[in-house]
């Protein structure tokens, strides 16, 4: 009887495991798809600090005759002329229900900063990430691929 009982509660923390897994979360290694393209521009390497996410370059995939260590010629500030690998362009992403919003991110071919939001999908295997400029109808997305 002993057997039994141990049995069933056992199959009862089988089934409630579920409940007790860790939630999706999109820290970890992304390969950007470059939305007019359809080609993979860069990997990224999301992080969390104090409850923010942020995104740094670490590596990219030039296509024939790019230049392999881009400089960010067209930003201003402390990242004017900075390497691109390496550069944190993504930052200030916070959980707001299914979505992190209120970020920024950059885009490093021009030079400007965009308003940003991301949201997982496919269980946590994409990343569906958001540019945008005054409202997010008005704006590109992209759509990264888990590494990790």
């Amino acid at each position: 009887m002993k057997s039994a009982v141990c049995a069933a509660l056992v199959s009862m923390l089988w089934a409630c495991a579920p409940a007790f897994a860790q939630e999706a979360s999109p820290v970890g290694l992304w390969k950007n798809i470059d939305d007019v393209t359809g080609k993979p521009k860069a990997l990224i390497r999301i992080s969390e600090d104090k409850g923010e996410l942020r995104g740094q370059i670490e590596k990219l995939y030039p296509a024939a005759g790019e230049d392999p260590n881009p400089k960010c010629t067209a930003c201003s500030g402390a990242k004017k002329d900075q390497p691109v690998i390496g550069m944190v362009f993504m930052s200030g992403l916070k959980k707001n229900g299914d979505e992190y919003t209120d970020g920024e991110i950059l885009d490093p071919d021009n030079g400007k900063v965009y308003r940003s939001k991301m949201s997982l999908a496919e269980g946590g295997k994409k990343l569906k990430v958001r540019g945008y400029v005054g409202m997010p109808m008005f704006g590109r997305s992209q759509v990264w691929v888990r590494q990790e």
